[in-house]
């Protein structure tokens, strides 16, 4: 009789809520802190959740095959970024992969994917016969992943074995002028590659688990093979309102908008993030970056702040030890992070930072 299989039980490490509750002031996650956008809150508030979806959501692959100026056979619905990562990683080892390659700083789906299936992780290297992973721009660092450059450049004629994919998670949250969002997907992004989608986080609306991919041209046996390795409706009718609001004109102006907005806060608060001494990571294009706090004891000093309302993302699970990423928050949010640092330096912790219900957090 044969023995089952049996894998370490962890926890993945994310930014956002933990056992300890909602964060008063959350910068370890990279949500628009400018939203939720109005407009898909709405769709998502009044979405009919008395009924099933379209098991095989015509309307909605179409509208979104529409979005991206493609067939609606090149779409596949997601429950969420990571239920796909898991899915066609899954394709992968069922057609014989053996390697995955991620980015040598990546979001820990990509190869915790890969080893629950027993396949080899390659890091910063993209010559792997399974599935390549490029995120554009990069988490945690937020600069722009080399792999896609050369995904780009060698689309003319190249043969690919591979499934390469591209997380565009953060593509909408470009600040940069070159790369900013305009409202619709540029045509930049690598033709060659599988593209994964996650609107809830330029929304604001994390909370809602919806994702798409769009498979590169020639890619339609793909996603039927995708299709059958999914459950029954992956995405319920929350998930199935954002993403029909995410191809609304209105909703990608609130967007585009909410830009400006963010680029001032990050700049503010690089600025202030320097002033309190710490390291500022350079060249980040999206609404995040990453610093080295000036401390010989960050974990400690991470779980006061967490004690005191404020959370910071520890970058270590990346391969970044005593680096923190910081998603770009509102000038308050920013104040009580100095105010609570410069209190924390002086071994003095702060006040618990109030909920403004009464409560504390």
């Amino acid at each position: 009789m044969t023995s089952p299989v049996s894998f370490p039980v962890s926890v993945p490490l994310h930014g956002g809520p933990d056992a300890a509750g909602i964060p008063v002031f959350d910068f370890s996650t990279n949500s628009n802190a400018c939203g939720p956008c109005p407009e898909a809150l709405q769709a998502v508030q009044v979405a009919d959740a008395t009924r099933y979806p379209d098991p095989a959501y015509t309307a909605l692959r179409e509208a979104l095959g529409a979005f991206h100026g493609v067939a609606p056979g090149r779409i596949v619905v997601a429950a969420s970024a990571s239920e796909f990562i898991h899915r066609i990683t899954a394709l992968a080892a069922q057609q014989g992969a053996v390697q995955v390659a991620v980015p040598p700083h990546s979001y820990g789906d990509y190869a915790q994917a890969a080893q629950v299936r027993g396949l080899d992780v390659v890091r910063g290297g993209g010559a792997a016969g399974g599935v390549q992973w490029a995120c554009e721009p990069s988490s945690p660092l937020g600069l722009e992943d080399p792999a896609v450059r050369g995904w780009r450049e060698g689309e003319e004629g190249e043969v690919v074995s591979a499934l390469r994919v591209l997380d565009c998670a953060y593509v909408p949250l470009r600040l940069d002028a070159e790369g900013s969002w305009t409202g619709a997907p540029s045509p930049r992004l690598p033709s060659v590659s599988w593209q994964l989608w996650t609107p809830n986080k330029a929304l604001g609306l994390t909370g809602v688990r919806a994702a798409y991919a769009v498979a590169p041209a020639g890619g339609e046996d793909a996603v039927q093979a995708l299709t059958a390795l999914a459950p029954s409706w992956p995405v319920g009718a929350h998930g199935v309102a954002l993403l029909q609001a995410w191809t609304s004109p209105m909703v990608q102006q609130w967007l585009v908008h909410s830009l400006g907005t963010l680029r001032d806060w990050k700049a503010r608060q690089q600025a202030l993030c320097t002033d309190l001494g710490w390291a500022v990571q350079a060249g980040s294009l999206a609404n995040y970056f990453c610093a080295q706090p000036a401390t010989a004891t960050l974990q400690g000093d991470l779980a006061a702040l967490r004690a005191s309302g404020i959370k910071l993302r520890d970058a270590t699970s990346f391969g970044l030890p005593g680096t923190v990423r910081l998603g770009a928050l509102p000038p308050d949010a920013q104040d009580a992070l100095q105010a609570a640092w410069q209190a924390l330096q002086g071994r003095t912790i702060p006040n618990r930072v109030s909920t403004g219900s009464g409560e504390t957090s």
